[in-house]
């Protein structure tokens, strides 16, 4: 299995850095496998106090690999796999969610569709000014169900359904005003406003 994820810890500062620039970060099932795996790793580490979720490129993550379901369609079983595929994803949305120490996802450029859930699952949301959300699930003829709970929990309802139906982009000012993330900078500031809110944090007590 080639490896898309990397996984660290320094100082009690866990990071899960996707690293798959080339296909701008698209999530293919062994990929949401491993950074579940990142997740767990780290959460066995008795000094971990926090979790950063990155990307490496300059796009977040574009959503699922279109060429892997694409495969999955064809296949005698396809039905099934894109079935497996969905509890894969979800179970790895779960684990992010429930990690017992604060997360922050550091998101540069576009978050498309699974890329979404995965930021949406985290405590924080640190964005750069050029970046921007986007459900176009509905162009395709399928919903973000998966996603829904987490968007639910960050926006009002209606709010939520324009994203879900209209598939439109939400820029990080946008997103940034409506509560949707915790705060947006410019892209040379990104890196000096996540080590500022780590180290708000780790000032804070363990327990």
């Amino acid at each position: 299995m080639e490896n898309f994820v990397e996984t660290s810890i320094e100082d009690g500062v866990g990071q899960v850095v996707l690293i798959r620039p080339d296909k701008r970060n698209a999530l293919t099932r062994d990929m949401i496998l491993q950074i579940q795996s990142g997740f767990d790793r780290l959460a066995q580490d008795e000094s971990l106090r926090l979790v950063l979720l990155k990307a490496k490129g300059s796009v977040f993550c574009a959503g699922m690999d279109l060429g892997e379901m694409q495969d999955r369609a064809k296949s005698d079983d396809g039905q099934a796999e894109w079935q497996k595929d969905s509890e894969v994803y979800a179970s790895c949305l779960q684990t992010i969610f429930e990690i017992d120490v604060p997360t922050i996802a550091v998101m540069q450029g576009p978050t498309l569709a699974g890329g979404v859930g995965m930021v949406l699952a985290c405590d924080f949301i640190l964005a750069s000014t050029d970046s921007f959300f986007m459900l176009p699930e509905p162009a395709r003829g399928i919903t973000a169900a998966i996603v829904t709970p987490f968007l639910n929990f960050r926006v009002a309802p209606g709010l939520a359904n324009h994203l879900l139906l209209s598939g439109e982009r939400m820029i990080a000012n946008r997103a940034f005003e409506v509560g949707m993330i915790y705060d947006v900078v410019d892209s040379n500031d990104l890196n000096a406003r996540v080590d500022k809110l780590v180290r708000a944090i780790l000032t804070g007590s363990r327990s």
